[in-house]
């Protein structure tokens, strides 16, 4: 993707690579950061060749939230509109094919916090600092924030989190589930990438089958979600890479897996 300001798009073995690109704001959600992200969510959605997306920071942030000195600019309403379009992008990001992993390298506070808890892993580096602080601003998190962090770490540790507006370091947050892995070393994408490489060598339709199966689930009663994971499953015994996967267990070697 060409003539992006405020991200860099890129694609690797079957992974995408989004890096929010405004470093000397941390960067801060713009509005033309919403527009672009909104544009290469819905692109790489699309793009077949992806099984893996990767989205991080460049310099020393994830993502440090909105931009305030924008939004303190804008009226209610135009706050409300702009807000939407964080909400649809961490729609996007939640609900793309292909498993996202937040990597994680520095601070993730705010609405940067909330777009890594619409991804699917979140990998932080040793350093990296983590926070949904926006009650210190006399406002709440706005782009699912209150709901998703509940619902991933639990009501109690969730709450504390938000109504205190604690800075979690990345082994505080690594205990508690919030981050799946630290990289100690401090090379959060080089351990995304090693764990983007695990999911490369499974079957493609496979894994989209099974996160798209979690994903819809989690918003279903437990006996309709597990039907609608069985329908899911059906789609699987009519590709070819079951076949594939088979013949491979059958023989003992590993399985050769096609886009």
């Amino acid at each position: 993707m060409k003539d992006l300001k405020t991200i860099i798009v890129g694609k690797e073995r079957n992974i995408a690579l989004i890096t929010l690109n405004r470093p000397d704001v941390m960067n801060a959600i713009n509005q033309l950061m919403i527009d672009e992200l909104l544009l290469a969510c819905r692109d790489i959605a699309d793009d077949q060749e992806v099984r893996v997306v990767i989205i991080t920071g460049a310099g020393k942030a994830f993502q440090a939230g909105a931009d305030i000195a924008e939004l303190a600019k804008m009226s209610p309403i135009d706050i409300l509109l702009w807000n939407e379009g964080l909400v649809k992008i961490t729609a996007l990001l939640e609900g793309m094919p292909s498993p996202v992993i937040a990597a994680i390298n520095g601070a993730a506070m705010g609405g940067g916090l909330e777009l890594a808890l619409a991804c699917t892993f979140r990998v932080a580096s040793a350093g990296a600092k983590l926070a949904l602080p926006e009650v210190r601003l006399g406002i709440i998190p706005g782009a699912g924030g209150t709901q998703r962090l509940p619902r991933l770490i639990g009501k109690s540790r969730a709450a504390k989190i938000i109504l205190t507006a604690e800075i979690l370091s990345a082994e505080q947050a690594l205990a508690i589930g919030l981050v799946d892995d630290v990289a100690l070393n401090g090379d959060c994408i080089e351990v995304s990438m090693e764990l983007a490489s695990q999911i490369l060598k499974n079957g493609p339709t496979a894994c989209r089958m099974a996160k798209d199966a979690m994903e819809v689930g989690l918003r279903l009663p437990l006996n309709d979600a597990i039907q609608y994971a069985q329908k899911n499953l059906s789609v699987c015994f009519s590709t070819d890479e079951m076949h594939e996967g088979f013949s491979a267990f059958i023989e003992k070697r590993p399985p050769k897996f096609e886009i």
